[in-house]
């Protein structure tokens, strides 16, 4: 089997490249591959993913992700020279455009470099991912991309020739699904900005104008912005409804689904969301608002779950309130969501990256 490596600029951050990181890294580690994470920086809290790894694990800076002087990026090439010489022949992941461009010129022929990007087409468009994107990916073995739509929109537009498409897995896949009687809507994520759950609870509050009593929105996370969804919830008259339950361990979030009813993704931006993938697998259905090829690849609008143009409040209040109405729906929706979310098991995935391994090294 193959030697592969997959490089981040921290690999134990609590976050979405991470998690995928070492779901990926364990799935490979346990079909034979000679599987190593790199964190080129140490994380400020680091979080454990995988309880008994089969992967190793190599951190090469001691400092959190920020800015190198002449030394250390001196010691940075001296450190990753010697883990490359350790490695057989293989594939090289480079998890995100700053890996890249510094990276690519330093991997040894036997590592062939593949590059993903876990953001969306629309998302590297208004950033300096895009840029990042055109000029280094395309000089790499593969670009590998979260959905079929985004391999396409930078195939064509950032003139790339090597895209590739595979989604990010599920990590489990549940032997349950949620009985979807409960009055209960879920918002997953960390509590910060880009996540607008102000927008999510401005929605709920008016949902629940039309829905009658007894909903509650759960909010599972923890960031910056508490306080300030703390005040919003109480200026919408929602504040004895919006229950904020902090940071749940990942062996617990299967309950959290099985207690759901409604999942509800409002973020302005995303790549392709694992909380989508993750209820619909419990029979969950969602709604979200549509700012992603991902998110298009995970809910069908008006079969697996409901989708809002983006930013739309009062669409994606209407679309909340009709899941919240009917029991009927949620039901139809979710066991639909379920039986489309098997294309994204983990072993289905692994499936996939094996393929590329083959393809690149034909």
């Amino acid at each position: 089997m193959s030697s592969v490596m997959f490089a981040c600029m921290d690999a134990d951050t609590l976050g979405g490249i991470q998690r995928v990181t070492h779901t990926l890294a364990q799935g490979l580690a346990g079909r034979g591959h000679d599987v190593h994470v790199v964190g080129l920086h140490r994380a400020e809290n680091p979080f454990r993913y995988v309880e008994q790894p089969g992967y190793r694990h190599h951190v090469i800076h001691r400092r959190p992700v920020g800015g190198l002087s002449p030394l250390n990026t001196r010691r940075e090439r001296r450190r990753l020279g010697g883990l490359f010489r350790e490695l057989g022949a293989g594939y090289a992941v480079l998890s995100s455009p700053g890996v890249v461009s510094r990276l690519r010129t330093l991997l040894p022929e036997h590592l062939l470099p593949i590059g993903q990007y876990h953001g969306s087409y629309g998302h590297a468009r208004g950033s300096w991912h895009f840029t990042s994107v055109r000029k280094h990916y395309g000089e790499l073995e593969k670009a590998v991309f979260l959905s079929e739509e985004d391999a396409w929109l930078f195939s064509e537009r950032a003139l790339l020739p090597n895209t590739w498409a595979i989604p990010n897995p599920l990590p489990t896949w549940p032997a349950r699904t949620a009985g979807l009687t409960g009055h209960r809507v879920l918002g997953v994520g960390r509590l910060e900005g880009v996540k607008r759950f102000d927008r999510l609870i401005s929605a709920f509050a008016e949902a629940c104008r039309t829905t009658g009593e007894g909903w509650e929105l759960h909010l599972l996370g923890e960031g910056a912005e508490l306080e300030r969804l703390r005040l919003h919830a109480r200026a919408c008259g929602v504040a004895e409804r919006v229950v904020f339950r902090g940071m749940v361990p990942a062996a617990g979030m299967s309950r959290e689904y099985l207690d759901g009813s409604v999942l509800a993704l409002s973020s302005e931006h995303e790549g392709l969301p694992l909380v989508l993938g993750e209820a619909a697998s419990h029979g969950v259905p969602s709604v979200a608002f549509d700012v992603s090829g991902g998110v298009r690849s995970l809910v069908l609008d008006g079969e697996t779950g409901l989708l809002a143009p983006p930013a739309d409040v009062p669409a994606f209040t209407v679309a909340l309130a009709g899941l919240m109405c009917s029991v009927r729906e949620r039901r139809r929706m979710g066991a639909a969501a379920r039986a489309h979310v098997e294309a994204f098991r983990l072993e289905r995935v692994l499936d996939r990256w094996e393929a590329l391994f083959d393809e690149v090294a034909r």
